[in-house]
């Protein structure tokens, strides 16, 4: 089976691109609070979307499903959720979540309306895994990499594949029999980790969902409509037949590039160590 693939934008053509190409879900990113805070001088998306887009966006997919990405639980999460099934979401996505608490109070206000995912992202929820994985009502668990790498004090978001992290994760979510995604995957050829190792470890860990990354498509800077579906065809066409390869592979050569990543994220981590020194 095929990674799902995710991509975020709020823009109905772009959406469309998305779909028409295989992209497996269209993302509305509602979340604000806090992520300025947390990602202050970190390189990542700002999201300006609304609910508005959703009905936007829900009225014109066919085959794609619409993912909505809320605020953190807090006071007005109640409101917030029912806002967004209202605007047509089919899975929503709690981030930051940090006790079983919030996340029994998550998928009480949904109550099956939609499908539920939890962005695992902060030490708290390491931490409590164990009693959220008892809660039923958890569709799908994502391990984010951007947020989670900076909780716990890492320079490169894929050190937590090199260290165990990821793979001491999937082992329990997979246990659990809830299924799992990581982090984002750029072009194929492309990336600081290249994206054909990141996959390679998607399929040795059984994860089945991940995010196409601002590198994939960047169109905050590619501004030509026909550009940016040239940059889809010919792109997802590359991804999924690298999937085909990748899926095909042993388990001694998907160890193999485990190895490999170990000596590449180690390379990444010391080349971005010594331009903080020279800065």
């Amino acid at each position: 089976m095929s990674l799902r693939l995710m991509y975020i934008t709020n823009n109905p053509k772009i959406a469309l691109i998305a779909e028409q190409n295989g992209v497996d879900r269209i993302w509305i990113d509602l979340e604000t609070l806090g992520k300025e805070e947390r990602q202050k001088g970190i390189n990542s998306v700002k999201s300006n979307h609304s609910i508005s887009d959703i009905s936007s966006i829900s009225k014109i997919l066919t085959s794609s499903e619409l993912l909505v990405r809320v605020n953190p639980w807090n006071e007005d999460s109640v409101l917030q959720i029912n806002q967004v099934i209202d605007a047509g979401a089919e899975l929503i996505m709690l981030p930051m979540w940090r006790s079983p608490e919030e996340v029994k109070s998550f998928i009480e206000v949904v109550s099956n309306r939609t499908k539920t995912i939890l962005l695992l992202e902060t030490k708290e929820a390491i931490d409590c895994l164990d009693e959220v994985l008892n809660l039923s009502g958890i569709d799908e668990i994502h391990i984010g990499l951007n947020d989670l790498h900076i909780a716990l004090g890492k320079t490169f978001m894929f050190e937590l594949l090199a260290d165990g992290t990821v793979e001491s994760l999937c082992r329990k979510i997979r246990k659990a029999r809830i299924p799992y995604g990581f982090g984002g995957i750029a072009k194929i050829g492309d990336g600081l980790l290249p994206a054909e190792k990141i996959i390679l470890e998607h399929y040795r860990l059984g994860s089945t969902r991940a995010i196409l990354s601002r590198t994939f498509c960047d169109n905050a800077h590619i501004q030509d409509i026909e550009e940016i579906r040239k940059v889809f065809e010919l792109n997802m066409k590359k991804l999924r037949t690298f999937e085909e390869y990748a899926a095909i592979q042993n388990e001694e050569a998907l160890l193999k590039n485990k190895e490999e990543v170990l000596i590449g994220v180690k390379a990444v981590v010391e080349m971005m160590r010594k331009v903080c020194i020279h800065e």
